[in-house]
């Protein structure tokens, strides 16, 4: 493996012969570790056995998606892996089996394990050349108790990820460790390298003057039951002008709503209208938050432009992971710029998924393009 980091893709549905052609691609003897993003329509059973089978002892995790990013660009029904050389990058998993019951203890627990375990393997000090990825269940209402855990005990560990996705039915996602899928879970990894990175987050959404109030919700299942004390689907179709009948996830990405939290707007994408007229979202919401109608810039341009600032400070990477809302991926498609999207995502060697939401310093997001740019390893010059 002459490159720290190696991606790969496979479109075969026959879970052996995928994972045989992920493993024919990354033949390397200093192979450690693999992560891999999947369609939820495997066998995920399955799956699991061929991935086992194909990778023996190189440690492997992931999750499934709303959509796959390889190296040709954005793809459906496949898996994108990318396998990581020792040399370059020592990686602890780590497996929470139960999100709804993840506390600071935990937290410290896991990243006390973590450090003391990258320090025995380190290839570089833990400060300040390592970062966390964190994989959770999409469906499990729980990230954000779980990410603000993990990001008071990461303290000034860069961390970000996305939720898994389930090419969008929205009835089961899973991740992936410990050589099994799991639901109602979530991997963390720490990932510690020579490499120049950087992790950042971007959207290409600008805020309007309308605004919505939120005047009926219940927090802990992220649903809206009334908008500005109106039904909450009629008064959000009204905003829009359109039908209430006309709501899909389509219109939903094309017409975001945002909250302000200091003089950043934070999108809260909307998940589906229920037969009672209210709204679930992605993300949390509560009453009395005020919620922002934005409208869409170039997304296009607006990632062009956040890749090439980080490249000139990283170099030309050797990947970048991104982590990418579907909703930006059905405006992609609405619009009709699939294939100027796979240009630059395969220009600038992004690889990943679509997202049900994805994960910064502790906050659960929406309907952004979050991820990590790696370099080449600092001693290269």
């Amino acid at each position: 493996m002459t490159q720290p980091a190696v991606s790969c893709f496979s479109n075969k549905s026959d879970p052996f012969v995928a994972a045989a052609e992920l493993r024919q691609q990354l033949q390397c003897d200093d192979l450690s570790f693999v992560l891999f993003f999947c369609s939820a329509e495997y066998d995920l059973e399955l799956l699991a056995e061929a991935m086992n089978k194909s990778f023996g002892d190189i440690t492997l995790a992931g999750c499934t998606t709303a959509g796959e990013i390889t190296s040709e660009g954005y793809a459906q029904g496949a898996i994108s892996a990318i396998g990581f050389s020792r040399n370059h990058f020592a990686v602890e998993a780590c497996l929470i089996e139960a999100m709804d019951n993840f506390l600071l203890t935990q937290a410290q627990s896991v990243v006390e394990s973590f450090i003391n375990k990258g320090r025995k393997k380190q290839l570089a000090p833990i400060k300040g050349n390592s970062f966390v990825l964190t994989l959770l269940d999409g469906l499990a209402v729980q990230e954000e108790q779980v990410l603000a855990a993990l990001s008071s005990a990461l303290g000034n560990i860069p961390h970000f990820g996305g939720s898994a996705g389930d090419d969008i039915h929205l009835a089961h996602t899973h991740v992936f460790a410990h050589g099994a899928f799991h639901t109602g879970a979530a991997v963390v990894l720490l990932f510690n390298t020579d490499c120049e990175f950087e992790v950042f987050t971007t959207h290409h959404l600008e805020s309007l003057s309308e605004k919505l109030v939120v005047t009926a919700a219940e927090r802990d299942n992220r649903r809206v039951f009334e908008l500005n004390a109106e039904p909450a689907a009629k008064e959000y179709a009204n905003l829009i002008g359109v039908p209430v009948s006309d709501l899909t996830p389509e219109v939903f990405a094309l017409n975001p709503l945002a909250v302000k939290i200091g003089e950043v707007f934070y999108v809260r994408a909307i998940q589906k209208v229920n037969a009672d007229l209210s709204l679930t979202f992605y993300c949390a919401v509560e009453n009395g938050i005020v919620l922002t109608q934005m409208q869409r810039g170039d997304m296009l341009q607006n990632l062009t432009s956040q890749l090439e600032r980080i490249e000139q400070k990283v170099g030309f990477p050797q990947l970048i992971l991104g982590c990418d809302c579907f909703l930006r991926r059905l405006e992609i498609e609405y619009l009709g710029i699939t294939e100027q999207a796979n240009d630059l995502l395969r220009e600038h060697k992004v690889v990943g998924f679509n997202t049900y939401g994805e994960h910064l310093e502790g906050m659960h997001i929406n309907q952004t393009f979050t991820g990590v740019v790696i370099g080449r390893p600092s001693d290269d010059g």
